[in-house]
């Protein structure tokens, strides 16, 4: 992945025009409702997300109608799958930290004079 797919979606209006196609196809008079900017607006910028490889386009008549491609979004799965396992191996070693430690709580002796001395108050209740 190139920093330049992460620069493509980090504009606000171009980041909107992607969501807007997560639904499906729309032409450009669609796009112009959802994301409330002027129609050479949202052209410039499907032409920036179309060079990027974001959208495809099909031509129908005199109207054009804009998708999106898998590809980058595959791409930009795998790069975040890369920082996804290194979340993961640190908070499964967190977890184990805080299970060893519930463990041990349980387990020393005031922890258990505790818990006969609060059965016992339940039981003379």
């Amino acid at each position: 992945m190139h920093i330049s797919t992460l620069q493509t979606l980090a504009d606000p209006t171009r980041f909107h025009i992607v969501e807007t196609l997560r639904s499906g196809e729309h032409s450009v008079n669609d796009i112009v409702q959802n994301v409330d900017i002027d129609q050479s607006g949202v052209s410039r910028h499907l032409r920036i997300l179309e060079q990027a490889g974001f959208v495809q386009v099909r031509p129908q008549g005199q109207k054009r109608f804009y998708s999106l491609r898998s590809e980058p979004f595959m791409d930009l799965d795998v790069w975040v799958s890369r920082y996804r396992q290194l979340w993961e191996r640190r908070l499964d070693k967190f977890g184990e930290v805080l299970a060893h430690k519930r463990e041990a709580k349980k387990s020393s002796p005031l922890a258990r004079r505790s818990s006969r001395r609060e059965h016992h108050e339940r039981n003379n209740e």
